[in-house]
């Protein structure tokens, strides 16, 4: 299939030769880690810019109360990719290991592994949304239309948490196995195909919040069965060859490999979970400064997401080419790697803040039915604070490429942890409670990123990754000649 140029592939790379000639990175591996992380950095695009259009739709169609709604129950509906993306930090772990070996027996059984956990885990959570949506809801809240609007909107997106996550797991494949591009192309398809719906269900039936959601879990069953047809038939019409067929009616159940799902993929799902779990006291925060900060912190942080998307290629990228060289032995390659990423990234995350910079004020008002509204100001000073929060976002999250891919997933969650809960969150109380005000939340946004930041890129200084590797490589594993 002809790959026509694409803006974000052709920027990424020019910000990777540029530093080549500057000496920071090798030439080949600008070129191989553009490769994969263009894609996924699409993906991430499409899916935030989904999210974004969304809560803009909602915002337009319904009012400031639904976007506030919304912004409550999107931490619950963050444990989708919580669990998803715990079950695929491990996947990816094991799959890039396994294809780096060419181990593909291992690899199929891994694969299935990470499908059963998925369900198992995930089943219960949507019992739970369908049930008690406005309990859960009310818990952030006594503003009884957010709450409203909010329950409507969690209880149906509920019924998408399985699919989101093996949608996770799906992507983890493709891109362990050296695969980024069609990964991208199923999962942006799906998040186009997403804001279709969404205008339909929210102008064209007049179905509000709950046509946002119900958007949603469709998309997510449609990705969920392209990944499952490619996978399983090593191809998809429309989209071309997989890297690897895995065979579906092979067994689930293998001890060891959930052990090693679970070791490695329990912490990578508790620091996702910490991002989701600190909404719930952040979102209690914010109802304290009033129903127009909840408003413009959604809409901030749905920006904030856009401008994140570069970590989530370079991220995938180095726990990728991480793996592949573990999987082979080659530490001195994965530190390389890794280390040049780290770079990568950086300089990729000023590009783009420096970008939404320079718009932001313009790209808020596009989220409020009026451009007037009293969260617009609020919601662009925000977004300030985080085009300086997302250049340390580049180091935590390229940093923990590499401690992802070795197995060593307990540091970056710890990292996450402090710097939520030990310092955002109280700076964020400290502004709602005293007279350091809104400063509160813009250093709160800073201290998010730079704990992690910090700890996040000591800990793969030490190398002591490299050794943890040893435990999850193949048995087949050997070193180049």
């Amino acid at each position: 299939m002809t790959r026509f140029p694409n803006p974000v592939r052709l920027t990424i790379l020019a910000v990777g030769l540029a530093l080549a000639r500057l000496g920071l990175l090798d030439r080949e591996r600008a070129v191989q880690t553009t490769a994969l992380a263009w894609p996924r950095v699409v993906t991430g695009i499409a899916r935030m810019s989904k999210s974004a259009v969304d809560v803009a739709m909602v915002g337009v169609a319904v009012g400031t109360s639904a976007v506030a709604g919304v912004g409550f129950a999107g931490p619950f509906w963050g444990l989708a990719f919580a669990i998803g993306g715990g079950v695929a930090g491990g996947t990816i772990a094991l799959v890039s290991q396994r294809y780096g070996a060419k181990a593909y027996d291992e690899l199929g059984l891994a694969v299935r592994a990470s499908t059963l956990l998925v369900v198992v885990i995930s089943l219960p959570v949507v019992v739970v949304f369908w049930v008690f949506p406005a309990e859960l809801v009310s818990l952030l809240s006594s503003n009884e239309r957010a709450v409203a609007y909010g329950a409507t909107y969690l209880q149906y997106v509920g019924l998408g948490v399985p699919f989101a996550g093996l949608n996770l797991v799906g992507s983890r494949v493709l891109v362990g196995s050296d695969d980024a591009y069609t990964a991208m192309q199923v999962r942006a398809a799906g998040a186009l195909a997403n804001i279709g719906l969404n205008a339909v269900f929210i102008f064209g039936l007049d179905w509000g919040v709950a046509g946002a959601a119900l958007g949603t879990v469709l998309a997510n069953v449609a990705v969920t069965a392209a990944f499952a047809i490619g996978l399983a038939r090593g191809r998809f019409p429309g989209i071309g060859a997989f890297p690897v067929q895995i065979d579906p009616v092979g067994s689930y159940v293998d001890p060891a490999t959930i052990h090693d799902l679970v070791v490695i993929g329990t912490p990578v799902g508790a620091r996702n979970l910490v991002w989701t779990t600190a909404e719930f006291p952040m979102l209690g925060i914010l109802d304290i400064f009033g129903e127009n900060t909840v408003a413009a912190f959604v809409i901030a942080r749905r920006i904030w997401g856009i401008m994140n998307t570069p970590g989530w290629g370079f991220g995938l990228a180095s726990s990728s080419l991480v793996g592949q060289a573990l999987g082979k032995n080659d530490e001195r390659t994965a530190e390389a790697y890794g280390r040049e990423i780290i770079r990568f990234s950086v300089a990729t995350y000023l590009v783009s803040a420096v970008l939404i910079a320079i718009f932001a004020e313009h790209i808020v008002v596009l989220f409020a039915e009026d451009p007037t509204s009293p969260e617009i100001p609020i919601a662009t000073d925000l977004v300030y604070a985080a085009c300086v929060a997302v250049l340390f976002q580049g180091v935590a999250g390229a940093a923990a490429g590499p401690l992802d891919a070795s197995g060593d997933t307990r540091v970056p969650f710890f990292s996450q942890f402090l710097g939520m809960f030990c310092v955002a969150i109280p700076l964020a109380y400290l502004g709602a409670t005293t007279p350091l005000g809104y400063w509160g939340l813009y250093l709160a946004f800073v201290a998010e990123t730079s704990v992690p930041a910090a700890i996040n890129y000591w800990r793969f200084r030490t190398n002591r990754w490299k050794a943890i590797s040893e435990t999850y490589r193949p048995d087949v594993a050997v070193a180049d000649d």
